[in-house]
């Protein structure tokens, strides 16, 4: 008699608790003053310039996030390669590849934009080490040096299944530079999403995906880089440290490529990750626009007042 008592009082309760921690679960998060505002300024940044603008920004330490387009997939371009100069940076320390061995190169695998590459052999020298390769990569977005460190690791698809490995369930490689750039609308190859990216990059300096000391590498190598001081880097307050990658693709038929992947250091605080890509009206032929790296930079102006100080 007790018993049965117990459970016909008990069950009432049992089931009021499941159905409020059900209903907590599913309710969705009440996006703070500043997150809604921030939305709201990327929303106007698109309309007013015209094409196709993808933000995700995260704070690391708070776990906030800010979103515009965050889930849908833009071409990489050149970004990749920040991803790319992490997992040779693994690779070669987990022994999948020789980070000390010299790689061979030559005239035959230079193309557009090779910077390094190309004057090593005017010098006379035809060989750098995986981690040279992965520098060159990230600070000059040398296209030779990516190919080359592509192919060591077994091709496009080999990376890509290193970055699922990783977590990264969204980036993917398909081709090699230059090709790569080349994304008609739709296309889904050599493709990410903003907020694929910049959770990925949150990863390499929050988690253990990388030892201490390749991550602070990366990071020395991502300050250094200078392509992006005009893009989200623009934003950097005086007493931040930030560091970034950049991609562009300028090609016929196709609406020109903007893009930038930064971290920011505010001191004594967890990084915040930004990741934003920006896709114009339509094709401009010529060099890159001053308008749209703008478009970046008020990006990153949004992403740091959202962040605070």
């Amino acid at each position: 008699m007790f018993l049965y008592f117990t459970q016909i009082r008990a069950w009432p309760l049992a089931a009021l608790l499941l159905f409020m921690l059900a209903a907590c679960a599913g309710a969705p998060r009440a996006p703070d003053d500043a997150t809604d505002t921030a939305s709201d300024a990327l929303a106007a940044l698109e309309l007013r310039n015209g094409g196709r603008l993808g933000v995700f920004a995260l704070d690391a330490g708070s776990g906030r996030s800010l979103g515009w387009r965050e889930d849908e997939r833009f071409g990489m371009c050149s970004t990749f390669k920040l991803l790319l100069a992490a997992t040779v940076l693994d690779a070669a320390r987990q022994g999948r590849l020789d980070g000390t061995a010299p790689i061979h190169f030559s005239d035959d695998d230079l193309v557009p934009h090779s910077p390094v590459l190309r004057e090593h052999l005017a010098l006379g020298s035809s060989t750098l080490t995986a981690p040279e390769l992965a520098r060159a990569t990230q600070l000059t977005s040398d296209n030779a040096a990516a190919n080359l460190l592509i192919r060591k690791l077994g091709g496009p698809e080999a990376v890509t299944a290193l970055w699922r490995a990783s977590g990264d369930e969204v980036s993917r490689l398909d081709r090699l530079e230059p090709d790569m750039n080349l994304l008609p609308p739709g296309d889904l190859r050599d493709s990410t999403s903003p907020r694929a990216m910049a959770q990925h990059v949150a990863r390499l300096f929050t988690s253990e995906m990388l030892v201490p000391e390749d991550r602070e590498r990366l990071r020395e190598w991502m300050v250094e880089t200078g392509t992006g001081l005009a893009r989200l880097r623009a934003a950097t307050p005086p007493h931040w440290q930030a560091g970034d990658k950049t991609g562009s693709a300028i090609a016929p038929l196709m609406p020109n490529k903007t893009h930038d992947v930064a971290v920011f250091w505010p001191p004594g605080r967890a990084p915040v990750i930004v990741a934003a890509y920006y896709e114009s009206d339509a094709h401009h032929a010529g060099r890159i626009r001053a308008q749209d790296e703008a478009v970046l930079a008020q990006v990153g102006r949004i992403a740091v007042a959202w962040a605070g100080d």
